[in-house]
This record gives C-alpha cells, sequence and structure tokens, in this order.
C-alpha cells in the first residue's frame, strides 16, 4: 500500500483559477476506484504504486487536454514495507 501526493498547476490559461482543474482529477480518480483526500493544495490517493502511478499519469494528461498551455504536476509517494496502514489510520496517529 502506498499513498501519492498529487497537485496539478496549470500554466498559460486564461484565470488565475484552476479548480476546474482539480474537480476534472478528482473524477480521474474517483474513476479509478481508489481511495482518495482532497486537501487544500493537493490531493493523497491511497492504492497500489503501479496504479497510483496509471491514475498521476491520467490526471497529468487531462490537465494537458483541458487547454492549458503548459502543466506542472507535483507527486510525492509514501510507500511502507514495515506494516500495513491507510489514511485514516495515518491521520489518527497524528491527532492521537
Amino acid at each position: 500500500m502506498a499513498f501519492l501526493e498529487i497537485s496539478v498547476a496549470p500554466v498559460g490559461t486564461n484565470t488565475p483559477s484552476f479548480s476546474s482543474y482539480v474537480s476534472q482529477a478528482v473524477e480521474v480518480v474517483q474513476q479509478s476506484g481508489l481511495q482518495y483526500q482532497v486537501t487544500p493544495t493537493a490531493t493523497v490517493i491511497e492504492g497500489d504504486l503501479n496504479q497510483l502511478m496509471d491514475v498521476a499519469k491520467q490526471i497529468h494528461q487531462k490537465a494537458m487536454s483541458a487547454g492549458a498551455n503548459r502543466v506542472i504536476t507535483h507527486i510525492s509517494i509514501d510507500e511502507r514495507n514495515d506494516k500495513s496502514t491507510n489514511m485514516q489510520q495515518q491521520v489518527q496517529s497524528v491527532q492521537q
């Protein structure tokens, strides 16, 4: 199990807002069936590393095809081999 944090920054659009790009990214994640959490600055997705990389690629390509002249996609991967965990457990361990 791994976590992928992703944020997409479209460049060369007619507006400084990119919430429509975030909405499109969330649609891609929903279609994948993976667990996810939207935060103010990124989206965190939980799953197998290969699935996560595929979803990240789809999110990036969808943003490119949505009209931006350039898209910068930032990803961070957190993967553990020593124990099994999920997003809820990670948040709970911090809150305790």
